[in-house]
């Protein structure tokens, strides 16, 4: 069994790239870098690293005693390790959208989504808290197949170096073959758009396919400005605010809910209120398409009047 880590072999390209890319917006567009919220961000990274040091190696524990229960015994092949960087990434699909779908995952997750610029030093913003939500669990049925708990861990590994370079601007769109398969730039900044047509959409870390196989695929327009972040925007460039103020929320919502209403603030999606003074991202959406069909039925409704008074 190889003592393998990609992610730490790979950290001297992340900050090559992070360089690369400074010089780029530099020159080409000031406004994607902010200081302070690159210092956040780098911040973001350290913790992150710390929290997987020291909680990661209880995990793996974990799943190598499940691994003993295994139905089959899947070898050091390269074909296992294709199969699992597949199986894992389908893994990845489903626990990003329950980090999305899921307020008490949501509550880890939204580190990641929470800075209002897009570039590669918001790939660092990695969760500290996300061992709280047990998410692992989802590797868990990898596990039991066969896969041994070390190359899942390599296979992730991977995963994550790859979404590192999907977070820029400076790459427009890849070769159209490349986009209909793959997770790209393009397919990403509408992941981390708060645009009512983007919310809640493509989850996928590698492959695009099973966004487009479940229905969360939205592609990226080019007559619409993409505004990143999340929908209340933190306002604060506070480190510990920006890593807690979710689970602060759930705290504050549960301590203030009716009983009958405390675990629907746990377990449903972020936004909802049993009283409705928030909304979910599938409200907001609906409500922006409400709007656009309006407009739409205005524009045919002009088109149609003015035509008439051509003829006339």
């Amino acid at each position: 069994m190889p003592d393998f880590s990609p992610t730490e072999l790979a950290v001297p390209g992340f900050v090559l790239l992070v360089l690369i890319e400074m010089i780029w917006a530099w020159r080409r567009r000031p406004e994607a870098y902010e200081p302070r919220d690159t210092l956040t961000s780098l911040a973001f990274g350290l913790g992150s690293t710390v929290s997987g040091l020291v909680f990661g190696g209880a995990f793996f524990a974990l799943f190598l005693w499940a691994w003993e229960f295994r139905l089959f015994d899947i070898p050091w092949t390269w074909w296992a390790f294709a199969l699992c960087f597949v199986l894992d990434d389908l893994k990845y699909y489903w626990v990003h959208r329950f980090g999305h779908r899921v307020r008490w995952f949501w509550a880890s997750h939204v580190n990641h989504h929470s800075s209002q610029h897009y570039n590669l030093s918001t790939a660092l913003r990695q969760t500290w808290t996300g061992y709280l939500t047990l998410g692992f669990a989802f590797a868990l049925p990898l596990v039991l197949l066969g896969f041994h708990p070390a190359m899942i861990a390599i296979c992730a590994g991977f995963n994550l170096i790859y979404q590192f370079w999907i977070h820029t601007e400076a790459i427009d769109k890849m070769p159209r073959w490349f986009e209909a398969v793959m997770n790209t730039p393009s397919h990403h900044r509408v992941h981390h758009a708060t645009n009512p047509r983007y919310l809640d959409r493509n989850y996928a870390g590698v492959f695009i396919v099973w966004d487009k196989m479940f229905g969360t695929f939205e592609p990226e327009v080019e007559d619409e400005t993409i505004r990143y972040g999340i929908v209340k925007q933190l306002g604060s460039f506070n480190l510990l605010w920006a890593v807690f103020h979710e689970w602060i929320g759930i705290a504050q919502d549960m301590w203030r809910a009716p009983w009958k209403h405390k675990l629907s603030y746990l377990l449903r999606e972020p936004g909802w209120t049993h009283d409705g003074s928030r909304e979910t991202s599938d409200q907001i959406r609906e409500r922006w398409l409400e709007r656009q069909g309006a407009k739409e039925k205005s524009v045919s409704y002009e088109n149609r009047i003015a035509g008439e008074a051509e003829a006339a």
